[in-house]
């Protein structure tokens, strides 16, 4: 049976980046694509699932449907219901703009792809430096070839790869870990038309941390990053002989069980 392929966003389903890449993934490969996107951009949505009212799905034209919610409830109603089967690869983007460091725990480029991770199937984001379309090709070239790769050879359960490509990129890319990316972080209160307060969070970007071995270094030097992301969040160092040693006077009288 032909794999399929199931391609999501958090940009919508007009996105010219997801549309060059669906493309290109029908082309390039020997599999069956579908795609299940926001109806309107949705960006920084992180793992937002749609759960008290409904969804509405209508599909322009075959195997392209458009969604109105979140990048997360589009890979998990594409997964339980409209996919004639489960997806050999999930693949999210190309967003408009990179997803590096601590951006993976906001983005919903990222979110689309861990909820394939979740489901069982192979997984991955991709996203492109922010106003660089004429990198697109080289952007498309990368996630197809990782795309095939990872199909013909999986990763290890619970793990999905963080594409980011930098504008100017060549055909290099570098394993990497997650840096940290930068913001002037705010809140501004205004006021509208009739008074009332309300709030605009968030700030532009500042820069990066240089960490050595990660996405930012990777990018910062014009080479595209692959990170691969664990899904199970534990930290592993705080269990056994490292878990915290609380005395129960601390604890209201709880104690540590062995």
């Amino acid at each position: 049976m032909r794999p399929l392929i199931l391609l999501s966003n958090d940009d919508g389903i007009d996105s010219t980046y997801l549309v060059a890449l669906a493309d290109a993934f029908e082309r390039a490969t020997d599999a069956d694509v579908m795609v299940i996107a926001p109806e309107r951009q949705r960006s920084a949505m992180s793992h937002t699932i749609t759960l008290h009212k409904p969804l509405r799905v209508r599909q322009p034209v075959p195997n392209r449907y458009a969604a109105s919610g979140s990048p997360v409830d589009c890979v998990y109603l594409g997964i339980m219901r409209l996919c004639p089967r489960l997806p050999a690869l999930v693949v999210s983007g190309i967003n408009d703009g990179f997803n590096l460091g601590t951006d993976v725990f906001y983005s919903g480029t990222v979110g689309a792809a861990i909820e394939g991770g979740l489901r069982g199937a192979q997984a991955m984001a991709v996203s492109l430096q922010h106003g660089a379309p004429e990198c697109l090709g080289r952007a498309v070239e990368l996630a197809v070839g990782i795309g095939r790769a990872i199909i013909e050879r999986p990763l290890a359960t619970g793990t999905v790869l963080n594409i980011n490509v930098p504008a100017g990129a060549d055909h290099r890319y570098r394993m990497t870990r997650l840096g940290r990316r930068l913001y002037t972080d705010d809140v501004q209160e205004r006021n509208d038309p009739r008074g009332r307060a309300y709030y605009w969070i968030g700030g532009g970007e500042a820069g990066m941390e240089e960490l050595a071995g990660s996405d930012c270094e990777a990018v910062q030097a014009g080479v595209s990053s692959v990170t691969p992301l664990h899904l199970d969040l534990t930290a592993e160092s705080l269990l056994g002989p490292g878990a915290p040693d609380w005395p129960p006077d601390l604890l209201g009288g709880f104690e540590r069980a062995p």
